[in-house]
């Protein structure tokens, strides 16, 4: 009987030796767990937090892209304006050139046509009614000299041309009064001169004793009665703005 129970008490012994030993091994794998899942959370938590920094860095680079693509697009329009621009430009210098090569040809025809034109206003002046005669002559001789000088452009050559020949064209539709020195009955005296257009020079003397028409036919004066005095008078003031505009009765030279 002592022998059983000695027996049960070490088959006792051995059970809780294996008991406390099993738990001794238990307790040291969870532990081990433990530490394993530590190592796990905190390589899961660097690993996020690389995550985090790389996805941080992907948006960033992204947000760079999109920037650099709206520049892109921005330069890629101002490019094609700039280089429309720039063809337009490349039009302009070829029309430019084109016009460089004519000028050089207009300006080997343009200074004949002046000097024919010129002769021509000089041949229709002395042709004209005499009214303003060294005026008109010195016009002339300007325009003459100026020909021959160099540093005055072809453009504003033509353009004193045509502003003489404008000139001249104004006297057949404008009236003026001046004085001027005149040969009357062989005696030279100051007169006032009287322009109406081209259609009547007239004159009379400081005294208003001699009343004088212009003829263009004889290329003399003619003499006026008295009964015009009034009017030419009249008209004089006119001319000078020293009375409105009216009507006057002056004679014309019309030739036949």
């Amino acid at each position: 009987m002592k022998l059983s129970k000695l027996a049960f008490a070490t088959a006792l012994m051995g059970a809780s030796c294996s008991l406390s030993l099993n738990a001794v091994a238990q307790s040291t794998d969870v532990q081990d767990v433990v530490k394993a899942g530590q190592k796990i959370n905190q390589s899961a938590d660097m690993s996020q937090k690389k995550i985090d920094k790389i996805s941080d860095q992907i948006q960033t680079k992204l947000q760079q892209f999109k920037t650099v693509n709206k520049e892109i697009d921005g330069l890629n329009v101002y490019n094609g304006q700039m280089q429309k621009q720039i063809d337009n430009q490349l039009t302009e210098l070829n029309d430019i050139a084109t016009s460089m090569e004519q000028v050089s040809i207009i300006e080997r025809q343009i200074s004949p046509l002046m000097a024919r034109m010129i002769s021509t206003l000089e041949a229709f002046v002395s042709l004209d009614v005499p009214f303003l005669p060294e005026e008109r002559e010195k016009r002339i001789e300007s325009l003459n000299s100026m020909m021959e000088r160099a540093d005055i452009a072809v453009s504003e050559k033509f353009r004193r041309v045509l502003e003489a020949y404008q000139i001249e064209v104004d006297y057949g539709r404008t009236i003026e009064a001046y004085s001027g020195l005149l040969d009357v009955d062989g005696q030279e005296q100051n007169v006032e001169f009287l322009r109406i257009g081209r259609i009547s020079f007239l004159y009379q003397t400081r005294d208003g004793s001699k009343l004088g028409l212009w003829n263009q036919e004889t290329k003399a004066w003619d003499d006026l009665p008295a009964s015009y005095r009034s009017d030419i008078n009249k008209a004089l003031r006119i001319a000078r703005k020293q009375l409105a505009p009216d009507l006057v009765v002056v004679p014309l030279n019309v030739s036949e």
